[in-house]
């Protein structure tokens, strides 16, 4: 019987260059908000859009940070600190003829987090995709994304 040798191999990502802003040109990053959710990957089907559209110029190198301050300058409501940003692209499916959803990555207003460095090329954004943003407002958080607090612990029920 022969032995079996097993051996780990850290997996060595290649640095991403950085983008030439003064030299690059901009792409045109179509961008969709909604309130407390996402908007239906049905919304998307046939050449359609949902209405709220929000276009910027940007860069492959824009990170999700960068992307959440440029939505806060044009929609007030949204710059409480505490206000979460859950991003996610839409993106053709090439099997079918409808479009599909990936959630990306959410950033918080006022607060640091893991995704907030995240650029569009990591999370493989590809040009002509859209950028779909369930924006949701401190005072109105889903129970999965509220820190939980010591004194809700101890309660009898």
């Amino acid at each position: 019987m022969a032995g079996l040798e097993s051996m780990v191999v850290e997996e060595v990502k290649p640095a991403e260059k950085p983008v030439d802003r003064e030299k690059t040109c901009p792409l045109l990053l179509r961008v969709f908000c909604a309130t407390g959710r996402h908007n239906s990957p049905g919304d998307y089907a046939r050449g359609g859009v949902p209405q709220n559209e929000l276009q910027i110029y940007t860069w492959m190198d824009a990170t999700l940070r960068e992307l959440t301050s440029l939505v806060k300058e044009v929609n007030p409501e949204t710059r409480r600190k505490g206000t979460y940003f859950d991003f996610a692209i839409v993106y053709p499916d090439m099997r079918t003829p409808t479009y599909r959803m990936r959630e990306i990555g959410i950033t918080c207003s006022g607060q640091r987090g893991n995704d907030d460095n995240k650029t569009l090329s990591q999370v493989k954004f590809q040009i002509g995709n859209y950028l779909d943003i369930s924006i949701t407002p401190a005072n109105r958080m889903p129970h999965q994304m509220r820190r939980p607090q010591p004194y809700m612990s101890n309660r009898p029920y």
